[in-house]
């Protein structure tokens, strides 16, 4: 893919400050982290290297990536090596793929207590899954998942929701057998869409009676016993949105999708179309009208504070495995899995190192000398040719 003619980075260069100096009071030190490594990634700031190819000699310097991980510039290597680790615990069924979505009323709520309610939507539809399963009208069977956290849409307003990427099947009560789950449909998604609607209602409870939740602006009446409740009896109004795609067809198709979900961050460059008289252009797929991709226009403000709204908390997990997948007892899950499948594991492949093609004859560069920041900023490097699109360590 070609590079883009514009970034993220640009913008926040352009009018980072501003956007600061007006909105500051609202912005969490995150938020300022992620600007700043934004706007410095690939730059003299973090320092770089001298590379050299192995072919005909050819050197240029490389700046260092800020590896952060809402930088749309810093994932691809780090998918590639989390793909790579997770191509040896595939098994050999079809895969189903689940998404479980918070209804709009709870958007503010969610953006006050991130860490609390993103990590309650990955408990809750996780539960929701392995309960579901378990029961005897249904699968009769302990399955395990993967899952990955979004909070945003294409448009990038906040649609806070989670992919779930699901084995057709999985091992009987009492560990006996593998069970194959229908081929036409994992779980009902109804009975899906009530229980977790249920999981999450009760324990957003439980979180207002323990006092965790925070409250503010508009929200702040909320904290009244009698008016969350009144909120809740709302919310079990609406039909929460559990939505099932077609199985997948098998290892191959598994891991190219999950390429698209397990390292993304709000907007990719690619997608941005024009910056100019402070206003930000991007194409966005409207999925209201069969996905029909159009170009969306707001002010700068706007832009950032949209892309912003999507940092998470420090510490927060968005790629979790639960149930026969937990950390604790994947391995020999798995292994359970494979034997009742009569299914050998994966040939494993080492996870691929980012390797830098010379642009003159396409040979690898090496490294051969590495700069700190101070070394780049004090003395210019007319030596060599600047590369800074790298993504290098």
């Amino acid at each position: 893919m070609s590079r883009p003619t514009l970034e993220v980075a640009d913008i926040l260069r352009i009018s980072g400050s501003s956007f600061v100096a007006r909105h500051g009071s609202h912005l969490a030190p995150q938020h300022r982290k992620v600007m700043d490594a934004i706007v410095r990634c690939r730059t003299a700031a973090l320092g770089g290297h001298r590379d050299r190819c192995s072919g005909c000699g050819h050197q240029a310097v490389s700046y260092n990536s800020c590896r952060n991980r809402h930088c749309p510039k810093c994932q691809s290597n780090a998918r590639d090596r989390w793909l790579a680790a997770r191509s040896a615990e595939l098994l050999p069924v079809p895969y189903f793929h689940l998404v479980f979505t918070l209804p709009h009323e709870l958007s503010v709520l969610v953006l006050q207590n991130k860490k609390l309610l993103y990590d309650l939507l990955f408990r809750s539809s996780a539960a929701t899954l392995l309960e579901v399963a378990r029961d005897p009208k249904h699968l009769r069977a302990d399955i395990g998942l993967l899952s990955v956290l979004h909070t945003w849409g294409q448009n990038l307003q906040h649609h806070p929701h989670v992919h779930c990427v699901v084995p057709g099947g999985g091992l009987a009560l009492d560990g006996s057998r593998w069970i194959t789950a229908s081929s036409r449909f994992f779980l009902p998604v109804r009975v899906l869409s009530r229980v977790f609607r249920g999981k999450f209602t009760a324990q957003l409870k439980q979180l207002l009676l323990q006092g965790k939740l925070q409250f503010h602006g508009s929200l702040q009446e909320l904290a009244s016993p009698d008016h969350f409740q009144r909120f809740l009896r709302r919310l079990f109004t609406k039909e929460w949105v559990v939505y099932a795609k077609p199985p997948f067809g098998g290892a191959e198709h598994v891991l190219h999708y999950l390429a698209r979900y397990t390292h993304r961050v709000a907007i990719s460059n690619h997608r941005l179309v024009s910056f100019k008289d402070d206003r930000v252009s991007f194409r966005w797929k409207d999925y209201a009208q069969a996905s029909k991709q159009k170009v969306m226009t707001v002010s700068t403000d706007e832009f950032l504070r949209r892309f912003l709204t999507h940092v998470l908390p420090k510490g927060l997990v968005r790629i979790r495995h639960f149930g026969l997948f937990a950390n604790r007892k994947r391995s020999a899950s798995l292994l359970r899995c494979r034997l009742l499948l009569n299914a050998a594991a994966p040939s494993t492949q080492p996870a691929p190192t980012a390797q830098i093609k010379c642009p003159l004859c396409s040979e690898a560069m090496r490294v051969i000398e590495r700069f700190t920041s101070l070394q780049l900023l004090a003395v210019p490097l007319r030596t060599a040719q600047i590369m800074p699109r790298l993504d290098s360590s």
